[in-house]
């Protein structure tokens, strides 16, 4: 199920998301590592989902394993994903704490996948303290580590991380050339969520410069990749793209509907973030529609979400919003407290790019109310930004390098149809002479074959001669040696539990206990080793087996079930004989796999019956059931395993003294569906026809 879930993480979320809630149920019965990895894989979900309250709740759930499991892997694990997490609310020194100590574990290991993946979750964490530098080192720290793994996915989410770098500091073209390089890497291994993420970074980017066509054709693609994999998230946060898309065409319906639909999707999967980022687009939108107050209330939804997930940054930007609805509204002084106090929150937290946005619209209000002086100052500070500004600049370089990038699109696929083509004339030719050869070949193989049946049919008639003569010896002979193989099986689990039973009583200074099961245990073995290697045993001796092996089995689970033997008192005077241990692989499974001794007035009835000339054995139990034990693999191999067995001795003995025996299994409550009846009809026999 684990393995189904990390394949469906990437090619079917709402199947992975489907599967988490299961796997980390049935985990609860598993040791703490199987625990572990189904916890984190659940916290990996509530990740791609953008469920980040979900995913901290889970990470900082992982904490405890630390202790139970002293795993170099587990440690980096938690370390990383702690570490991102406190990045991630821009709690930087707590972050860094963690992701070093992960990437102290990544250079212990010499795992370079660990070291790409510390790199990368270290520059995100230096980016957001606004350390440019060191951010774009580690990145690039990440991609080398990234390309020596020959891990094409993991080398594009490093590129990827070094694009958003560039975002983040104002570098527009330095980012789209980076996600380029990041969407052909995830297209030539076909991962369809990478695929969907990088193409709608692509389209924001291109958003930025007002590229509207292009971000438009990134943001389907990213929807139509999103739509493949059921990754509704990235579906929703594709449509708010394209809505502010719309939104510059000022087509206002189109754009609402869009985002309507984002908000659905983003409510049901709890992204905050998501839904702070739509909320403030249709707040654009209603404040282009002259909405002010509508637009308002959107706004301060989205400010609850970006609080609720500490996102100061995207905070900000709605301040600036706010900031300017009151600036259409002609209350001026609001304007400039909600303007300031975006200024305020980027010096601190995001990119101060944006802070020069926010100077122009409060030049303009200054301008407004006739206060020349401070518009003067701001639109100053404004131009020069424009002077220096990289991503206006870029335009005309991002809109090359997209272009450039579909170019070798269709170039690749041309050439793709082209080797095709050239395959399918070699594949033509190549069957061709295939058939022409193959035709001068078919007379020769047509004798070659005459000749060999005639020599098989020889050889056939021959052989059929010698082993007719030899039949009844071999299948006697071969009866024997199988009901001795047969009669051989014993489930070597049951030694070993009962070890480990005497084991933990000789720890509790059980004295008493121990005893009884050693002189239970020891007996019992005395009867299997001496009567195994017999073909026939007295019933009694057998009785006296089943016996030992319920009474110790008993004591294993702590009288947690009751059992019954019943051998009809004309059976003991005729001196009835049996084989060994036939009936033992059904107690053993009853026991095991019916799991008695978790059923509340568990018992076992064994009844041996004379009826029309064969030996009748019934063995009932009110276990679990065979179809809620079927649920395990290793049980339904055993007992499978077991009926087989007994199916070859049963039909071994009807072929050695012409008998009909059977054995039939059957529920003991049909209705329920629970319990086993298993009916076994074996050749009678008595001691003196031996």
């Amino acid at each position: 199920m684990m393995a189904l879930g990390e394949y469906y993480a990437d090619h079917d979320i709402y199947l992975a998301d489907s599967l988490q809630e299961v796997i980390l149920k049935n985990s609860r019965n598993f040791p703490d590592s199987i625990r572990f990895n189904a916890l984190f894989f659940s916290a990996r979900v509530a990740r791609i989902q953008g469920d980040n309250e979900e995913y901290s709740r889970k990470i900082l759930a992982c904490q405890p394993f630390l202790n139970k499991l002293n795993s170099d892997e587990v440690r980096f694990k938690v370390y990383l994903h702690l570490g991102y997490y406190h990045s991630s609310v821009l709690e930087t020194e707590t972050g860094d704490f963690y992701l070093k100590m992960a990437l102290k574990l990544a250079n212990k290991n010499r795992s370079t996948t660990k070291l790409a993946e510390a790199h990368s979750f270290l520059a995100l964490n230096f980016m957001h303290e606004s350390a440019k530098d060191s951010a774009l080192y580690y990145a690039g720290m990440a991609i080398q580590y990234a390309r020596r793994t020959g891990n094409k996915a993991l080398s594009a989410e490093s590129f990827n991380i070094q694009a958003e770098i560039y975002d983040f500091f104002g570098q527009v073209e330095l980012s789209v050339a980076k996600n380029l390089i990041s969407l052909q890497l995830a297209e030539e291994v076909q991962n369809v969520f990478l695929m969907a993420k990088f193409s709608r970074e692509i389209g924001q980017s291109q958003t930025t410069i007002l590229n509207l066509d292009d971000a438009e054709y990134y943001f389907n693609r990213s929807l139509n990749y999103a739509e493949r994999i059921r990754d509704y998230r990235q579906m929703a946060l594709a449509l708010t793209n394209l809505a502010q898309v719309q939104l510059n065409r000022k087509q206002y319906n189109l754009a609402t509907n869009n985002t309507q639909k984002s908000i659905k999707y983003l409510t049901k999967l709890n992204d905050f973030n998501g839904l702070g980022e739509t909320h403030n687009i249709l707040g654009l939108i209603l404040k282009e529609q002259k909405n002010y107050d509508f637009a308002v209330n959107n706004f301060n939804k989205a400010l609850i979400y970006y609080e609720s997930t500490s996102n100061k940054e995207k905070i900000a930007g709605v301040y600036h919003n706010v900031g300017t609805v009151f600036q259409k509204q002609k209350k001026y002084a609001s304007a400039l407290k909600w303007l300031n106090r975006s200024i305020e929150k980027r010096e601190k937290f995001g990119s101060k790019n944006q802070i020069y946005n926010t100077y122009r619209v409060i030049a303009e209000v200054y301008k407004e109310i006739n206060n020349k002086d401070e518009a003067l100052k701001y639109m100053e500070l404004y131009l020069d930004y424009l002077d220096s500004n990289t991503t206006i600049q870029a335009a005309t370089k991002i809109a090359e390098l997209s272009e450039s990038y579909r170019s070798e699109q269709r170039e690749r696929l041309i050439t793709l149809q082209a080797d095709s083509m050239e395959r399918a004339r070699q594949d033509q030719y190549v069957s061709q002479t295939k058939l022409e050869n193959g035709e001068l070949r078919n007379n020769l193989q047509r004798y070659i074959i005459i000749a060999f049946l005639i020599i098989v049919v020889l050889a056939g008639v021959i052989i059929f001669y010698r082993w007719n003569q030899t039949k009844i010896k071999q299948e006697r002979k071969e009866a024997e040696m199988s009901q001795t193989l047969l009669r051989a099986q014993m489930n070597p689990h049951f030694v070993f539990n009962a070890m480990s039973v005497i084991q933990s009583y000789i720890y509790e200074n059980d004295i008493e206990n121990s005893t009884k099961f050693l002189v239970n245990f020891s007996r019992l073995m005395r009867l299997i080793l001496e009567n195994s290697p017999k073909e026939f045993i007295p019933i009694r001796t057998e009785v006296e087996i089943l016996n030992k092996y319920l009474e110790t089995q008993k004591l294993r689970f702590e009288d947690r079930f009751q059992f019954f033997i019943e051998t009809e008192g004309e059976l003991a005077d005729e001196f009835a004989i049996i084989p060994p241990m036939i009936t033992q692989p059904f107690i053993e499974n009853s026991i095991e796999h019916g799991q008695l001794h978790t059923i509340e007035g568990g018992f076992i009835r064994i009844r041996f019956a004379k009826e029309k000339g064969m030996l009748n054995i019934t063995i009932e139990d009110n276990g679990i059931g065979r179809d809620s034990s079927r649920q395990n693999k290793k049980s339904s191999a055993h007992k499978s395993m077991a009926m087989e067995i007994t199916r070859e001795r049963i039909d071994n003995l009807n072929s050695k003294y012409r008998t009909e025996g059977f054995m039939h299994v059957e529920d003991f409550d049909s209705q329920t569906k629970t319990g086993t009846r298993v009916l076994i009809a074996l050749p009678y026999n008595v001691e003196t026809t031996l």
